[in-house]
Protein backbone atom coordinates (compact mmCIF):
# COMPACT_ATOMS: atom_id res chain seq x y z
CA UNK A 1 0.00 0.00 0.00
CA UNK A 2 1.30 3.56 -0.90
CA UNK A 3 -0.71 5.68 1.48
CA UNK A 4 -0.35 8.99 -0.64
CA UNK A 5 -1.11 13.04 0.78
CA UNK A 6 -3.55 14.79 -1.01
CA UNK A 7 -2.45 17.92 -1.33
CA UNK A 8 -5.90 19.70 -3.31
CA UNK A 9 -8.83 20.89 -1.53
CA UNK A 10 -10.68 19.05 0.89
CA UNK A 11 -14.13 17.79 1.69
CA UNK A 12 -16.04 17.54 4.68
CA UNK A 13 -13.03 17.23 7.28
CA UNK A 14 -14.29 19.89 9.43
CA UNK A 15 -16.02 17.94 12.04
CA UNK A 16 -16.56 20.77 14.50
CA UNK A 17 -19.20 21.89 12.44
CA UNK A 18 -22.37 23.06 14.42
CA UNK A 19 -25.44 21.87 12.84
CA UNK A 20 -27.31 25.06 12.10
CA UNK A 21 -25.92 28.37 13.10
CA UNK A 22 -26.97 31.82 14.19
CA UNK A 23 -24.63 34.59 14.00
CA UNK A 24 -24.73 38.48 13.55
CA UNK A 25 -28.04 39.23 14.03
CA UNK A 26 -29.35 42.86 14.31
CA UNK A 27 -31.40 43.15 16.85
CA UNK A 28 -33.61 45.99 16.25
CA UNK A 29 -36.35 43.62 14.38
CA UNK A 30 -34.95 44.00 11.06
CA UNK A 31 -35.21 41.10 8.12
CA UNK A 32 -31.63 40.20 8.50
CA UNK A 33 -31.62 38.05 5.59
CA UNK A 34 -31.65 41.61 3.35
CA UNK A 35 -29.02 42.86 5.09
CA UNK A 36 -25.40 42.91 3.88
CA UNK A 37 -22.20 41.83 6.73
CA UNK A 38 -18.97 40.86 6.62
CA UNK A 39 -18.49 36.80 6.68
CA UNK A 40 -15.72 36.11 8.71
CA UNK A 41 -13.41 33.26 7.73
CA UNK A 42 -10.00 33.08 9.71
CA UNK A 43 -7.53 35.62 11.59
CA UNK A 44 -4.57 35.77 9.75
CA UNK A 45 -1.13 37.40 10.45
CA UNK A 46 -0.88 40.00 7.99
CA UNK A 47 -0.84 43.79 7.68
CA UNK A 48 -2.01 43.78 4.18
CA UNK A 49 -5.15 45.16 2.91
CA UNK A 50 -5.86 42.21 -0.05
CA UNK A 51 -7.86 40.43 -1.82
CA UNK A 52 -7.81 36.80 -2.60
CA UNK A 53 -10.67 36.26 -5.59
CA UNK A 54 -14.29 35.57 -5.95
CA UNK A 55 -14.66 32.85 -3.69
CA UNK A 56 -16.90 33.99 -0.99
CA UNK A 57 -19.48 31.57 0.10
CA UNK A 58 -23.20 31.59 -1.15
CA UNK A 59 -22.00 31.10 -4.66
CA UNK A 60 -22.46 34.90 -5.69
CA UNK A 61 -18.78 35.56 -6.65
CA UNK A 62 -18.14 38.38 -3.20
CA UNK A 63 -14.02 38.69 -3.12
CA UNK A 64 -12.49 37.03 -0.63
CA UNK A 65 -10.03 40.24 1.30
CA UNK A 66 -8.78 41.25 4.35
CA UNK A 67 -9.55 43.85 6.87
CA UNK A 68 -6.39 44.45 9.41
CA UNK A 69 -5.58 46.18 12.52
CA UNK A 70 -2.37 46.10 13.95
CA UNK A 71 -0.58 43.37 12.38
CA UNK A 72 -3.51 40.92 12.32
CA UNK A 73 -6.27 40.77 9.66
CA UNK A 74 -9.49 39.17 9.22
CA UNK A 75 -10.17 37.58 5.95
CA UNK A 76 -13.47 38.57 5.41
CA UNK A 77 -16.45 38.55 2.49
CA UNK A 78 -19.39 40.17 1.63
CA UNK A 79 -22.57 37.82 2.59
CA UNK A 80 -26.47 38.13 3.83
CA UNK A 81 -26.47 38.44 7.85
CA UNK A 82 -28.68 35.65 9.13
CA UNK A 83 -28.65 31.47 9.17
CA UNK A 84 -26.71 29.84 7.42
CA UNK A 85 -26.84 26.10 6.45
CA UNK A 86 -24.43 23.19 7.40
CA UNK A 87 -24.47 22.17 3.81
CA UNK A 88 -21.91 20.70 1.20
CA UNK A 89 -21.60 24.09 -0.41
CA UNK A 90 -21.18 26.59 2.08
CA UNK A 91 -18.85 24.34 4.19
CA UNK A 92 -16.54 23.70 1.09
CA UNK A 93 -16.35 27.72 0.68
CA UNK A 94 -16.07 28.23 4.22
CA UNK A 95 -12.97 25.93 4.24
CA UNK A 96 -11.47 26.62 0.61
CA UNK A 97 -11.51 30.45 1.97
CA UNK A 98 -9.23 29.73 4.66
CA UNK A 99 -6.70 27.21 2.31
CA UNK A 100 -6.47 29.86 0.17
CA UNK A 101 -4.42 31.94 2.81
CA UNK A 102 -2.88 29.21 4.63
CA UNK A 103 -0.14 28.93 2.37
CA UNK A 104 0.71 32.31 2.61
CA UNK A 105 -0.11 32.85 6.19
CA UNK A 106 -0.73 31.47 9.55
CA UNK A 107 -4.37 31.67 10.01
CA UNK A 108 -7.11 31.23 12.94
CA UNK A 109 -9.84 29.45 11.49
CA UNK A 110 -13.47 31.12 12.81
CA UNK A 111 -16.57 29.43 13.68
CA UNK A 112 -18.54 28.40 10.72
CA UNK A 113 -21.02 31.49 10.12
CA UNK A 114 -20.03 34.16 11.99
CA UNK A 115 -20.90 37.18 10.42
CA UNK A 116 -20.31 40.90 11.63
CA UNK A 117 -22.75 44.06 10.84
CA UNK A 118 -20.31 45.47 8.69
CA UNK A 119 -16.57 46.53 8.30
CA UNK A 120 -15.95 48.69 11.23
CA UNK A 121 -17.58 45.67 13.66
CA UNK A 122 -14.55 43.45 12.42
CA UNK A 123 -12.50 46.14 13.18
CA UNK A 124 -13.63 46.17 16.77
CA UNK A 125 -13.13 42.44 17.22
CA UNK A 126 -9.78 42.91 15.89
CA UNK A 127 -9.16 45.68 18.52
CA UNK A 128 -10.38 44.35 21.37
CA UNK A 129 -9.03 40.72 20.62
CA UNK A 130 -5.92 41.94 19.39
CA UNK A 131 -3.57 40.45 22.05
CA UNK A 132 -5.39 37.20 22.34
CA UNK A 133 -5.13 36.37 18.90
CA UNK A 134 -1.54 37.70 18.41
CA UNK A 135 -0.79 35.00 21.15
CA UNK A 136 -2.55 32.09 19.36
CA UNK A 137 -0.81 33.14 15.86
CA UNK A 138 2.40 32.71 17.93
CA UNK A 139 1.51 29.34 19.25
CA UNK A 140 0.08 27.72 15.91
CA UNK A 141 2.49 29.15 13.38
CA UNK A 142 5.11 27.10 11.62
CA UNK A 143 2.46 24.27 12.09
CA UNK A 144 -0.26 21.95 10.06
CA UNK A 145 -2.55 19.81 10.40
CA UNK A 146 -2.47 16.68 8.96
CA UNK A 147 -5.62 14.04 8.98
CA UNK A 148 -5.12 10.43 8.78
CA UNK A 149 -7.74 7.72 8.75
CA UNK A 150 -7.34 3.48 8.98
CA UNK A 151 -10.24 1.23 7.86
CA UNK A 152 -10.05 -2.45 7.99
CA UNK A 153 -10.30 -4.14 4.25
CA UNK A 154 -13.92 -6.04 5.54
CA UNK A 155 -13.04 -9.41 3.40
CA UNK A 156 -9.29 -9.35 4.78
CA UNK A 157 -9.67 -8.05 8.81
CA UNK A 158 -12.81 -11.37 8.85
CA UNK A 159 -10.13 -13.89 7.46
CA UNK A 160 -7.84 -12.61 9.62
CA UNK A 161 -9.95 -13.11 13.02
CA UNK A 162 -11.27 -16.61 11.47
CA UNK A 163 -6.94 -17.56 11.00
CA UNK A 164 -5.87 -15.90 14.61
CA UNK A 165 -8.80 -16.39 16.95
CA UNK A 166 -8.87 -20.45 17.14
CA UNK A 167 -12.11 -20.76 19.89
CA UNK A 168 -14.38 -18.85 17.11
CA UNK A 169 -12.85 -20.92 14.04
CA UNK A 170 -13.37 -24.37 16.27
CA UNK A 171 -17.43 -23.14 17.11
CA UNK A 172 -17.71 -22.15 13.78
CA UNK A 173 -16.57 -25.85 12.70
CA UNK A 174 -18.93 -27.39 15.17
CA UNK A 175 -22.36 -25.88 13.93
CA UNK A 176 -21.52 -26.40 10.19
CA UNK A 177 -23.68 -29.58 10.10
CA UNK A 178 -26.25 -27.87 12.12
CA UNK A 179 -29.21 -26.57 10.52
CA UNK A 180 -29.73 -23.00 11.02
CA UNK A 181 -32.84 -23.57 12.68
CA UNK A 182 -30.70 -25.67 15.55
CA UNK A 183 -27.77 -23.23 15.79
CA UNK A 184 -29.31 -19.89 16.32
CA UNK A 185 -27.25 -19.24 20.00
CA UNK A 186 -24.09 -20.69 18.60
CA UNK A 187 -24.87 -17.99 15.75
CA UNK A 188 -25.02 -15.69 18.02
CA UNK A 189 -22.52 -16.43 20.38
CA UNK A 190 -20.07 -16.47 17.61
CA UNK A 191 -21.15 -12.85 16.40
CA UNK A 192 -20.18 -11.77 19.68
CA UNK A 193 -16.83 -13.15 19.83
CA UNK A 194 -16.45 -11.94 16.37
CA UNK A 195 -17.41 -8.15 17.58
CA UNK A 196 -14.92 -8.68 20.69
CA UNK A 197 -12.21 -9.63 18.95
CA UNK A 198 -12.41 -6.93 16.07
CA UNK A 199 -12.76 -4.41 18.83
CA UNK A 200 -9.07 -6.19 19.98
CA UNK A 201 -7.97 -5.96 16.81
CA UNK A 202 -8.48 -2.32 16.27
CA UNK A 203 -6.77 -1.58 19.62
CA UNK A 204 -3.82 -2.80 18.31
CA UNK A 205 -3.48 -1.30 14.89
CA UNK A 206 -4.55 2.40 16.64
CA UNK A 207 -2.43 2.26 19.06
CA UNK A 208 0.32 0.83 17.03
CA UNK A 209 -0.73 4.34 14.85
CA UNK A 210 -0.68 6.50 17.83
CA UNK A 211 2.57 4.99 19.33
CA UNK A 212 4.71 5.98 15.88
CA UNK A 213 3.33 9.08 15.22
CA UNK A 214 2.44 11.36 18.40
CA UNK A 215 6.53 12.01 18.91
CA UNK A 216 6.72 13.22 15.25
CA UNK A 217 3.55 15.75 16.29
CA UNK A 218 3.46 18.89 18.68
CA UNK A 219 -0.74 17.68 19.22
CA UNK A 220 -2.92 14.93 18.36
CA UNK A 221 -6.49 14.67 18.85
CA UNK A 222 -8.06 11.53 18.13
CA UNK A 223 -12.16 11.71 16.93
CA UNK A 224 -15.13 9.81 16.88
CA UNK A 225 -14.70 6.72 14.54
CA UNK A 226 -17.68 6.09 12.23
CA UNK A 227 -18.64 2.42 10.30
CA UNK A 228 -17.70 -0.76 12.00
CA UNK A 229 -14.35 -1.10 10.29
CA UNK A 230 -12.67 2.28 10.65
CA UNK A 231 -9.94 1.99 13.15
CA UNK A 232 -9.07 5.52 14.25
CA UNK A 233 -9.85 9.37 12.79
CA UNK A 234 -7.35 11.33 14.34
CA UNK A 235 -5.42 14.79 13.49
CA UNK A 236 -2.22 15.82 14.24
CA UNK A 237 -0.69 19.04 14.59
CA UNK A 238 2.98 18.42 12.80
CA UNK A 239 5.76 21.81 12.92
CA UNK A 240 6.66 22.13 9.30
CA UNK A 241 10.09 20.39 9.57
CA UNK A 242 8.98 17.29 10.78
CA UNK A 243 6.91 17.36 7.89
CA UNK A 244 9.14 15.06 5.92
CA UNK A 245 9.84 12.45 8.88
CA UNK A 246 6.42 12.01 9.63
CA UNK A 247 5.31 11.45 5.49
CA UNK A 248 8.12 8.43 6.30
CA UNK A 249 6.52 6.83 9.44
CA UNK A 250 2.98 6.88 7.27
CA UNK A 251 4.71 5.37 4.55
CA UNK A 252 6.13 2.43 6.91
CA UNK A 253 2.75 2.07 8.46
CA UNK A 254 1.36 1.71 5.29
CA UNK A 255 3.53 -0.68 4.57
CA UNK A 256 2.93 -2.56 7.46
CA UNK A 257 -0.39 -2.81 7.50
CA UNK A 258 -0.98 -3.08 3.66
CA UNK A 259 -2.66 -6.36 3.52
CA UNK A 260 -5.53 -5.95 5.59
CA UNK A 261 -5.78 -1.54 6.55
CA UNK A 262 -5.96 0.90 3.85
CA UNK A 263 -4.75 4.44 5.39
CA UNK A 264 -6.46 8.00 4.31
CA UNK A 265 -3.97 10.56 4.54
CA UNK A 266 -4.61 14.02 3.93
CA UNK A 267 -2.99 17.46 4.53
CA UNK A 268 -1.82 20.39 4.98
CA UNK A 269 -5.19 21.49 6.53
CA UNK A 270 -6.42 24.18 8.44
CA UNK A 271 -5.61 23.61 11.90
CA UNK A 272 -9.30 22.80 12.77
CA UNK A 273 -9.15 20.43 15.32
CA UNK A 274 -6.50 22.23 17.19
CA UNK A 275 -7.76 26.17 17.40
CA UNK A 276 -11.28 27.50 16.04
CA UNK A 277 -12.30 30.32 17.49
CA UNK A 278 -15.82 31.48 18.16
CA UNK A 279 -16.46 35.22 18.34
CA UNK A 280 -20.32 36.17 19.30
CA UNK A 281 -20.47 39.20 17.17
CA UNK A 282 -23.51 40.71 19.51
CA UNK A 283 -20.53 41.09 21.99
CA UNK A 284 -18.89 43.85 20.47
Amino acid sequence: MDPVRNLENKKNLNNNLPEDSISGRISNGVDTATKEGKYIYCIIDSDQPQSFGPLGIGGRGDQLHTICFNGIAALVSDAPLGKYRVSRDNSLAHERAIETVMTQYTTLPVRFATVAEDEMKVTRILEKEHDRFKDLLGSIAGKTEISLKAIFKEGIIYKDILEKYEDIRVLKGKITTLAPEKSHSQRREIGRMVEEALQREKEIVRDDIINILSPQAAEVKTNDTYGELMIINAAFFVEKGKEADFDQQVQQLGDKYSQKVTLKYVGPLPPFNFVNITINTEDY
